[in-house]
């Protein structure tokens, strides 16, 4: 009879701890801050290299609060200014910084959507001094909604796009999505479509194959783009066709 008294007496200690500890434990915090650094043997963006089929850093900042509000920075290193004019004309600008802010949530189960705005600065470029080129600092408006792993984006740009002349109003629409193999393992396949008012507009795409171990990704990709008529080149990167189909090896850690 004592025994039982006593496990009875046991029991409901344990029950008074576990309530006090619940009640007394930390909540959730209601907005973070991450970091992600990274490099690549070819930095892309939307089919095009952005640094002559050379290697690129490149590393983030973002907070996120509960409510879905977002901000974010990330940088990177870029040769695409320097390579533009054509000699012996010079440009320089050897970094990218964008700046990102919007809101995301969910429509219903399954449904997500993302808006906001996006801000390309080519830190210290001088490229508007270059014969046939405009500032090539740009801002775009985004939309994008995520119906279980499928996400379809439209990009729109409120500036000039990337240096071109009279581009205001360019839009770019893409489809990816991400499908989950387990065990850190992931296949990501996209296809985007970018339309460059007064520009040469073309298609890109890519699949990605991605690995994740304990927060560092390993990407391979195969990229490339169609549309834009024969070898994309620039006068300072040679005969490097600068959208030509081609492996991306990459890596991040995010903390």
């Amino acid at each position: 009879m004592k025994s039982a008294a006593k496990k009875s007496m046991l029991v409901m200690v344990l029950a008074l701890a576990g309530s006090a500890y619940a009640q007394t434990a930390a909540p959730a915090p209601e907005s973070t801050l991450s970091y992600n650094i990274g490099a690549t043997t070819d930095y892309r963006y939307r089919g095009i290299s952005q640094t002559g089929k050379k290697p690129a850093i490149n590393g983030g900042i973002d907070y996120s609060h509960t409510s879905g509000f977002y901000l974010g920075t990330w940088a990177s290193s870029i040769k695409w200014i320097k390579d533009s004019p054509t000699p012996p004309a010079t440009a320089k600008g050897p970094v990218e910084i964008d700046f990102y802010g919007g809101y995301k949530g969910s429509l219903a189960e399954g449904v997500g959507y993302d808006v906001g705005g996006l801000y390309y600065w080519y830190a210290g470029n001088n490229l508007k001094k270059v014969a046939g080129f405009v500032n090539p600092n740009t801002f775009e408006l985004y939309g994008a909604l995520t119906f279980g792993i499928v996400t379809a984006k439209y990009s729109h740009a409120t500036t000039n796009l990337f240096g071109t002349a009279n581009s205001k109003n360019s839009g770019y629409l893409d489809l990816s999505a991400n499908f989950d193999l387990g065990s850190g393992w992931s296949i990501v396949p996209h296809v985007g479509a970018q339309k460059i008012k007064n520009g040469n507009s073309y298609t890109d795409y890519s699949v990605a194959v991605n690995k994740d171990i304990d927060g560092l990704v390993v990407s391979l990709a195969v990229v490339g783009t169609n549309g834009l008529g024969g070898p994309y080149t620039l006068p300072g990167s040679g005969t490097r066709d600068l959208a030509k189909d081609g492996l991306v090896l990459s890596v991040k850690k995010s903390f």
